[in-house]
């Protein structure tokens, strides 16, 4: 059985090309958050042997020691999950001199300085890999528009106006 998606639409300009003209795009309604709290207890609503503490307590050390692994320089493979990989971002350095006026190539130049954050890159496990005809998708107008018009109702009106809202927040 698919589960359905529900989606409103925005419109949007391309950053990259800001002259082109707007295009309406979908935007994920999302029905929820799940904490680790409320994802433990649906875990051991599964017919788990284990209670939700218990699942609580090995995510949370979980966690540690993925954190743990991946700053000793390793990438952690949880099996259907995923694998976690740490990488870095850095400014390029280029050819340059010395303090003494000394030609140096761009190699030489690169100094740890040069490193400005380290990440983590997420790869999906085989099991969570989605597929768009995983999913039915439901159009439904955005959190915007659906707060404007209770506000409205409320009011006693019989229209409503949310231009001067914050745009495309459709998260609850």
């Amino acid at each position: 059985m698919k589960n359905t998606l529900k989606y409103s639409l925005s419109m949007q300009k391309n950053p990259a090309h800001p002259e082109e003209p707007e295009k309406a795009y979908a935007r994920l309604q999302l029905n929820g958050v799940l904490d680790i709290n409320a994802l433990a207890d649906h875990m051991s609503n599964h017919n788990s042997i284990y209670s939700k503490g218990t699942i609580v307590g090995v995510i949370t050390d979980m966690c540690h020691c993925i954190k743990e692994a991946i700053t000793e320089g390793n990438a952690v493979l949880l099996g259907e999950l995923g694998r976690f990989t740490p990488s870095i971002s850095s400014v390029g350095a280029e050819a340059g001199t010395d303090a003494e006026g000394n030609p140096k190539t761009a190699m030489e130049m690169f100094t740890e300085t040069n490193i400005k954050q380290v990440n983590v890159n997420y790869e999906l496990g085989a099991s969570l890999d989605f597929k768009r005809e995983d999913f039915n998708f439901e159009y439904v107008t955005s959190r915007k528009a659906q707060a404007a018009a209770k506000k409205a109702q409320k009011k006693g009106q019989s229209s409503a106006d949310w231009s001067d809202d914050d745009e495309g927040n459709d998260e609850p």
